[in-house]
């Protein structure tokens, strides 16, 4: 007892001590893993230490090769930070260590998970009877999504893929945007389907599907057909026109699954809900809670209208599991048996912010997102690439490809704030990405002056 609170108390005090040094830390790494390794690693020792002793060689010895992406001037990739609420409803979730498999092993993680998906099918608009299973990323939220497309549109052709696999399956035309994030191809090849065999629609300038060629390309096919259209582009934040692709679905008799990791939670606010027209019309949604929600890792969640289908193909069945009468399984929702009780922070993130607080976030994101535009903007040789329609800004910098290699290293070197680089039409350009609840129009305004500065 004594060890376990000695321990609970030093990775406390350390974990307070990170927090309140997020907004005047680097943002970028101080050490490599080399060094990393040299503090913590080296033979494993014979004899065990203290639980806090370990804690505190484990904070001391990470800490400079700690990223600080939990903090407002992380621009990289589309990553929130933790909200005080759900940051210490995680903690709970491992302190409670509950098996959030079946309802029988834990009535609470189970009751909580039901809430949380009610209360995210609401705030989006998404139907009241959808499966909502919780998963760890927008990867398996994907693979989770198009497992149950799989199963529905083969179910259809008349073949049961869950019992007969693929061998002698009738083929499953899959359709998306050359656009389409790097998940879905990898969902496509870990469900069997092959991440070579999706054919691939044109995209306009900002990374929007066409629906002409959408359209064109589903009266070639005949058969099983999936469609995955995107929420949010991850460079430049644009939003496929859901209603036209969902009609040309609709005509076509293909699934429909929107990939949303972060552009879902844009139905939450009344200035961006209107990008989301036609989005309640698909069949699945993938979204991730990390990103905008800001709730630590490991928490997303796979959505299907069809929850028959979404049980179809996810439950677990053997001898000794027994359901509970009247009583939803977590299980029958996921890919996973032992898991955490991830929808635990997610519960605790809606209730802190409510309703209003989600739409708050989310508009002052994109409003930090136009502010950088603005400020980029007026630095000489500086080029804004996307229409900042959301939380992304795509950026290129004077000096061609190694001018904007440059200056993601210039930044990341003097660390005020961290961004990365990526390529857009054949181009290497810089994005700047805004999901952070802590994040300030001031740390807005700092990482832009340390931006400029970098620019030759």
């Amino acid at each position: 007892m004594a060890d376990r609170t000695r321990a609970l108390g030093t990775a406390a005090a350390h974990a307070e001590r990170f927090l309140q040094s997020l907004d005047e830390r680097p943002v970028a790494a101080a050490a490599d893993a080399g060094a990393i390794r040299d503090r913590l690693g080296g033979p494993l020792p014979e004899e065990g230490e203290a639980p806090e002793a370990v804690i505190e060689a484990l904070a001391t010895g990470a800490d400079a090769g700690i990223v600080a992406s939990a903090g407002p001037r992380h621009h990289g990739f589309v990553i929130g930070g933790s909200l005080p609420a759900a940051l210490a409803a995680d903690w709970l979730v491992s302190a409670w260590d509950q098996c959030a498999v079946f309802y029988a092993l834990s009535p609470a993680a189970a009751a909580i998970e039901e809430i949380a998906a009610q209360w995210t099918l609401d705030l989006m608009g998404l139907p009241a009877s959808a499966g909502v299973g919780f998963v760890t990323g927008a990867q398996s939220a994907n693979t989770t999504c198009l497992a149950a497309a799989r199963h529905a549109v083969l179910a259809r052709a008349g073949w049961d893929v869950e019992r007969d696999g693929l061998m002698g399956a009738p083929r499953v035309n899959l359709v998306c945007g050359e656009q389409a994030h790097a998940t879905i191809f990898t969902a496509l090849r870990l469900l069997g389907l092959g991440a070579g065999t999706a054919r691939r629609v044109p995209a306009d300038d900002q990374g929007r599907v066409s629906v002409p060629a959408l359209e064109e390309t589903l009266a070639g096919v005949e058969g099983p057909t999936i469609v995955c259209a995107q929420a949010g582009h991850v460079a430049t934040g644009a939003f496929d026109p859901l209603e036209a692709i969902a009609d040309a679905c609709a005509a076509h008799g293909a699934w429909l699954h929107v990939d949303g990791a972060f552009g879902l939670w844009a139905a939450a606010a009344p200035s961006t809900r209107p990008l989301l027209r036609g989005v309640e019309r698909a069949d699945s949604w993938a979204v991730d809670a990390h990103k905008w929600l800001n709730v630590p890792y490991d928490s997303a969640m796979a959505i299907v209208a069809d929850a028959d289908a979404h049980r179809g193909a996810m439950s677990l069945a053997a001898a000794y599991l027994v359901a509970t009468p009247g009583e939803r399984d977590p299980t029958s929702y996921v890919p996973e048996s032992s898991r955490r009780a991830r929808a635990v922070p997610v519960y605790a993130a809606l209730r802190s912010l409510g309703r209003s607080g989600v739409a708050e976030l989310v508009e002052r994101n994109c409003a930090h997102a136009r502010r950088m535009a603005a400020r980029l903007e007026s630095v000489p040789g500086v080029e804004i690439l996307n229409d900042v329609v959301l939380n992304q800004v795509l950026v290129r910098f004077p000096g061609g490809d190694a001018g904007n290699r440059a200056v993601v290293d210039a930044v990341q070197r003097e660390g005020t704030c961290w961004l990365g680089g990526t390529q857009w039409a054949g181009r290497e350009t810089v994005r700047v990405s805004f999901s952070n609840w802590s994040t300030t129009d001031a740390d807005v305004d700092r990482s832009a002056a340390a931006i400029a500065a970098a620019v030759p």
